[in-house]
């Protein structure tokens, strides 16, 4: 088949390339910016393990092409692939309208971008309002991302399952056509309505978010109980009717992405009526357990942080990313900075956001060495479980740190262990 996919999101390139990966011809439609340039001198905007060898690849391979946004598409395509950012909804709208209507084309429009409820349905009237739509097949069908950052390859061609939502059957078999390359062991495409399909995206994360949150919850109430919450999360993963995806307490999630769904839900929520009491709190806590760090720092030197060092491993919202959208990190060094303290950080691959973030600061130090960071410092913060610190060298860290202070956000390393090796030691909801 031949492809059109409109984006610059991590989505829409993992889509293109994987797409172009089993034959399809695929064309990626950018918009301008630092995506389309990033593109066009042939690097790849996105950190993520995998992808930019699948892009050179296909790109040498003659399936895998660049254009401008508006670029109409090839003349052979019958599929319009939208992986657009959530804001881009008038954007979506825009590419319908210009999209060619002569010689009675057919189009299947695959809305892979999260969108408010219902915005497939109303894709596909606008669609409808083409001239010549009464002498041809022109749907709209809902393709939820379910991309997991740091593995969004792999969660695309190697999918658990696929949510399509989709009124029209040759819509469907379409779509099915475009994924049956990735679905050929077995049937891993639920069919649904379009809203089922797009509220069931936003529902996941929901779950996902109050799990998280829940468990931070755990973590803080752990702490005043003198109880180990990796023992509770244990327990408690071992209940079939619960499982232990999520469980993990921490100094809460990012992710612009992963952030904005659970908005878009409580959004979704209070326009039809209803308090969205749950997800409130659920992202109220999110946010108390951004600073969960702070306060224990602030405890452990009874106020008193003006002209402290501290140093922070790991920026990024998560591990295997270079993106800080709405990472715990950023609150934690705003808080840091009210309170006069000089903040030294390492991350594998954040840097340059951080950078471009803050701006020029002299209370920020960025550091290629995470043990550069270390020096004569007052504690150090754990925020981003990157596996190169899992098991960093310890004696090296001492020596180096003015005070052998560790507040781990991730509870990645061993309590005991560490206090064995001269550190005082503070996770989450752990002793």
């Amino acid at each position: 088949m031949y492809i059109d996919v409109y984006g610059d999101t991590l989505c829409a390139l993992v889509s293109a390339a994987g797409l172009a990966s089993t034959g399809h011809n695929v064309c990626l439609h950018v918009p301008e910016g630092p995506a389309a340039t990033t593109l066009a001198n042939g690097g790849c905007p996105y950190r993520e393990p995998g992808l930019p060898e699948l892009v050179t690849e296909q790109t040498i391979a003659g399936r895998f092409k660049l254009a401008a946004g508006d670029v109409p598409p090839d003349e052979r395509a019958a599929i319009i692939w939208l992986a657009l950012s959530p804001t881009d909804v008038d954007l979506a709208f825009d590419i319908i309208s210009k999209l060619p209507t002569e010689s009675g084309r057919s189009w299947v429009v695959v809305n892979q971008s999260t969108f408010p409820v219902g915005t497939t349905e109303a894709l596909e009237r606008a669609l409808g309002e083409l001239p010549g739509s009464e002498s041809t097949q022109r749907v709209a069908a809902s393709l939820p991302d379910l991309l997991i950052e740091g593995a969004a390859v792999k969660s695309f061609t190697a999918a658990n399952h696929w949510l399509l939502g989709c009124d029209s059957a040759w819509g469907r078999r379409m779509v099915a056509e475009a994924l049956r390359p990735y679905n050929r062991r077995r049937d891993n495409i639920m069919m649904m309505r379009p809203r089922e399909a797009e509220f069931t995206k936003l529902a996941i994360t929901g779950m996902l978010a109050t799990r998280l949150s829940f468990m931070n919850d755990m973590a803080n109430l752990a702490d005043m109980l003198d109880v180990d919450i990796e023992r509770v999360r244990q327990g408690v993963g071992k209940d079939q009717r619960i499982g232990d995806s999520y469980l993990y307490p921490g100094c809460g999630f990012g992710g612009l992405s992963f952030s904005q769904d659970v908005m878009n839900l409580a959004s979704t929520l209070k326009h039809s009526g209803i308090q969205a009491q749950l997800l409130d709190q659920v992202m109220r806590i999110n946010e108390r357990q951004k600073e969960s760090l702070f306060r224990k720092l602030w405890r452990y030197y009874s106020t008193d942080l003006q002209g402290r060092k501290v140093a922070i491993w790991g920026v990024a919202f998560k591990p295997e990313s270079a993106r800080i959208d709405n990472a715990p990190a950023l609150k934690l060094i705003e808080a840091l900075w009210a309170q006069g303290v000089q903040v030294h950080v390492h991350d594998p691959r954040a840097l340059p956001a951080l950078a471009e973030w803050a701006g020029n600061r002299r209370d920020l130090v960025l550091h290629k060495d995470p043990y550069a960071a270390l020096v004569d410092v007052d504690a150090l913060m754990l925020v981003t479980e990157w596996d190169a610190y899992m098991s960093p060298d310890l004696s090296h860290m001492k020596a180096t740190m003015k005070q052998p202070l560790l507040l781990d956000g991730r509870n990645i390393w061993d309590p005991d262990f560490m206090k064995q090796n001269g550190f005082e030691y503070f996770g989450i909801g752990r002793r």
